[in-house]
């Protein structure tokens, strides 16, 4: 596996952040691509620096965002919208190192948010 910063998406994800999580911390929270996974059916997945670990490292928490080139650049535009969208929902609002789990980031809630997000920026 190769991962490597992705400052389109990281752009991205903090427009998204600005209008709809407000919580989240942009120096704290980065967007890379990996290249080389053999998932089949992963196309992107949020990574959090759990609360032990922030002990252990006396340090904040942390929520790296990956995005698998070989299948996320593949996607229509409107589709890797969503995906990003998808991952930032699962950063809670406690931003503390925990982790929103699917049976909140589910279909139905990210095309809830998606076009809340849309309606928002409709004239920017």
């Amino acid at each position: 596996m190769r991962y490597e910063y992705a400052p389109d998406l990281q752009e991205k994800a903090e427009k998204m952040c600005n209008v709809l999580f407000p919580h989240v911390q942009f120096e704290r929270m980065k967007c890379l691509r990996s290249y080389g996974s053999s998932s089949r059916l992963t196309v992107a997945r949020c990574h959090a620096l759990g609360k032990l670990m922030q002990k252990a490292m006396a340090t904040k928490p942390f929520y790296a965002l990956e995005f698998i080139s070989e299948k996320f650049d593949k996607l229509p535009e409107d589709e890797k919208n969503k995906v990003i969208l998808h991952e930032l929902m699962h950063i809670p609002k406690t931003f503390g190192g925990g982790f929103k789990h699917h049976d909140f980031v589910c279909e139905k809630q990210v095309n809830k948010y998606y076009e809340e997000y849309k309606r928002r920026t409709q004239f920017l």
